[in-house]
């Protein structure tokens, strides 16, 4: 009788031990990917040692690489928590403007608004891109499809030749542009005055 009790009662105790050590490694992989996070906004992806990521997340170098056992898989959780928390502004919003220039202005404002609010993160990854391998890769699957999102949504209403249609799509890659944005803004602008400038270059560009 006394087995069957014992017995019992581990069964019962067994799945809650189970869930348990689940949530304290969830919580140890959030503290991981947290502690990323504010390394890459505060001194950049190539400047992370696993170190001071596991002083910062209070683990050790080993439990480091238990959750995330390649750097591509930490930038892609980094990567992924810091975009949930930090929305990116949304295309589908500007695609109900209906005339392509006022739709362009107003992606650019709201766009460099984004910029500035976030430079520090962005200025260090897109630094840090040339010369972090996993980096480029998790960028290209994350970021590259939302830049090309950008584009097809400003490019919409402007021109029909394949060439007009090129050039076009080659301003809005310069202007939507991250790096171009700093430029326009380090020269003195405001991100609403610089988002201006940059339309009018498209609108040139264009001949509307």
């Amino acid at each position: 009788m006394l087995y069957n009790e014992i017995m019992n009662s581990d069964s019962e105790a067994r799945p809650y031990r189970k869930a348990e050590r689940a949530r304290q490694e969830q919580e140890t992989r959030l503290r991981i990917t947290e502690a990323a996070v504010e390394l890459h906004r505060t001194v950049g992806p190539a400047n992370t040692t696993m170190t001071e990521l596991a002083e910062l997340a209070g683990v050790s170098r080993a439990t480091v690489y238990n959750h995330f056992p390649s750097e591509f898989e930490l930038f892609m959780a980094c990567s992924t928590h810091w975009a949930t928390q930090n929305p990116f502004p949304d295309p589908s919003r500007w695609a109900a403007i209906e005339a392509p220039s006022e739709r362009l202005v107003s992606a650019l404002k709201e766009l460099y608004r984004w910029y500035r609010l976030k430079e520090d993160m962005l200025g260090n990854v897109f630094r840090d891109i040339p010369v972090v391998l996993p980096l480029a890769e998790v960028m290209g699957q994350l970021w590259s499809p939302y830049e090309e999102a950008m584009v097809q949504t400003l490019a919409a209403g402007w021109a029909d030749r394949k060439a007009e249609v090129e050039e076009l799509e080659a301003m809005l890659r310069l202007v939507l542009d991250f790096n171009t944005w700093r430029i326009l803004t380090d020269s003195g602008l405001s991100h609403g005055r610089a988002a201006e400038l940059a339309a009018r270059m498209v609108i040139g560009a264009a001949g509307a």
